[in-house]
């Protein structure tokens, strides 16, 4: 993590430029380099690096500044000055958004690395218990990514991921963009018939992770929707809903569904938007059957 803030401060925003500058620092051959996890789809170093970012990103020592670049916060600057041997989850716990993003994580499963195996514990429940771990890391991971985009690029994605979801039966053409073009709010529609007699509107709104939507959004939202004669519609956004957005629901003839930042993740990495299988795992038993032959 130490070697790959300083790089980032130096002007190596984007890993694909950092990781060359890696090597040199960290003294790793041409084959280290190479290596590659046992998926075959990425190699350690780079997988390596990607875990490093994404710590130092939760402890606000970095941010993005663009589609996969980061740029050194003050904090992170300050880190930097005091000259550290090294950064680890130690050095990170000091700051409060480290703690808060470890505590979400631990929330959801304990940390594997802090407990060892129970009399009552399968090695199928630990896998069980890494995969929730690694899919919360996911989760926050993906957030982060979708932020740095740009609200058309935003915008396409709902409509993408409502397709992939089932909607207008997955197919391309039966959704659609609108941006700036949009109708008072109006982000995207996604076409449940081929004749567009059923549809569902969209709103896409990318805010940052302290931001709130709040009531005269949705308002605004269900306005345009009474316009086009709309009885369908979803609104999401990055960060969060206040509870008098939730409230707007129940006073409307309209069915309204919130996406928040967290279920927006969830969806997405549950119908394969935006991720890849890095690798699968087949957990075998005994075939009963097999020795019940006589």
């Amino acid at each position: 993590m130490l070697p790959l803030l300083e790089l980032i401060g130096e002007g190596h925003a984007g890993l694909s430029t950092a990781l060359p500058q890696l090597q040199k620092r960290l003294s790793l051959s041409d084959e280290q380099m190479q290596e590659l996890l046992p998926s075959g789809r990425q190699s350690r170093i780079d997988n390596y690096a990607h875990w490093a970012r994404n710590h130092l990103f939760h402890a606000g020592l970095i941010e993005p500044h663009a589609r996969g670049s980061y740029m050194v916060t003050p904090e992170g600057r300050a880190v930097l000055a005091q000259n550290p041997p090294r950064i680890d989850r130690k050095l990170l716990e000091q700051f409060p958004k480290y703690r808060e993003w470890r505590s979400r994580v631990n929330k959801q499963m304990t940390d594997l690395s802090s407990r060892s195996l129970d009399e009552d514990e399968t090695p199928e429940d630990q896998i069980d218990a890494a995969v929730k771990r690694l899919d919360s890391e996911l989760a926050d991971s993906l957030l982060e990514q979708v932020r740095t985009l740009t609200p058309a690029r935003f915008e396409r994605l709902i409509v993408e991921l409502l397709l992939a979801m089932g909607y207008g039966d997955g197919r391309a053409e039966m959704g659609q963009a609108i941006g700036k073009s949009g109708d008072g709010g109006i982000d995207g529609v996604v076409n449940e018939d081929k004749l567009g007699l059923d549809a569902v509107y969209i709103q896409a709104k990318r805010y940052a992770p302290d931001s709130t939507v709040g009531s005269p959004a949705l308002d605004g939202f269900v306005g345009a929707m009474t316009k086009h004669n709309a009885t369908k519609g979803v609104f999401v956004t990055t960060s969060s809903f206040s509870k008098a957005a939730h409230d707007v629901l129940h006073r409307i003839p309209q069915r309204v569904v919130l996406i928040d930042g967290a279920r927006l993740a969830r969806l997405m990495i549950d119908h394969g938007v935006g991720v890849r299988i890095d690798k699968t795992y087949v957990l075998r038993s005994i075939d009963a059957n097999f020795f019940d032959v006589t």
